[in-house]
């Protein structure tokens, strides 16, 4: 099971990298008044937002998480602008623990495929009948490329319990962006939210190190998700 998972999520990791497109130049190869700007909005934001959670369960102060993911957003059948299959993109998210608040912070961010973002967030974390862990988070981040800028912002609420050595979880979102350009005509902006669901599963081959992946649904597209961290 646990050479399995790793076979999957390397596969999957590798068919991002070869086959993704840079994101900055695929707009501005495409980008036109006829565009649907709010429905790659809404792509771009679920890009960022499947990035908000892996698991129910937060840190302890002094310990920390630091995890690489990767997301792989399938355009909507209304984002005439992207040509790819999946839009990719990979973050690296740091968590530890404010102990006087009992809060987490979360600081993420990515540059990769002409696309680059930095954000972060809060999160509150609660146990409900010893076994399953509760998480409910608020983020910001702030995104570019050479051809518009986007301020994203979401709610998150997840859930997960461990069953053996995995922990299932599913989760819920709200994603909302606002997109504006730059440096292209025609000049345009879009302010779009959308809710998306997430089921995944965490695994623990080795002590303090996790695998997870996921699957998100949004009501016009969906997302495949896969990462590797540390947890102390």
């Amino acid at each position: 099971m646990k050479k399995l998972f790793t076979a999957v999520l390397s596969l999957f990791c590798l068919a991002g990298v070869a086959s993704a497109s840079n994101i900055a130049d695929d707009f501005r190869a495409h980008y036109s008044a006829a565009s649907d700007l709010s429905a790659y909005n809404k792509d771009i934001n679920a890009l960022i937002g499947v990035a908000d959670f892996h698991t129910g369960k937060g840190t302890s102060f002094p310990g920390f998480d630091i995890g690489a993911t990767l997301s792989a957003i399938k355009p909507s059948s209304n984002n005439n602008i992207s040509s790819d299959d999946y839009l990719y993109a990979g973050f690296i998210t740091a968590e530890t623990k404010i102990p006087v608040l009992d809060l987490g912070v979360i600081v993420r961010g990515t540059d990769m495929n002409g696309f680059k973002s930095l954000g972060g967030g809060l999160k509150y974390n609660f146990g409900l009948f010893d076994t399953i862990h509760v998480s409910l988070g608020g983020f910001y981040d702030r995104g570019s490329t050479d051809w518009y800028t986007t301020d994203h912002y979401s709610l998150s609420a997840v859930a997960s319990m461990n069953v053996l050595f995995l922990t299932p979880y599913v989760g819920v979102g709200y994603d909302y962006g606002e997109l504006e350009t730059k440096d292209i005509l025609p000049a345009r902006s879009t302010s779009d939210g959308d809710v998306r669901y997430t089921a995944g599963v965490n695994v623990k081959p080795f002590p303090f190190v996790y695998m997870f992946a996921a699957y998100t649904k949004t009501s016009s597209s969906h997302a495949l998700q896969g990462g590797v961290g540390l947890n102390f």
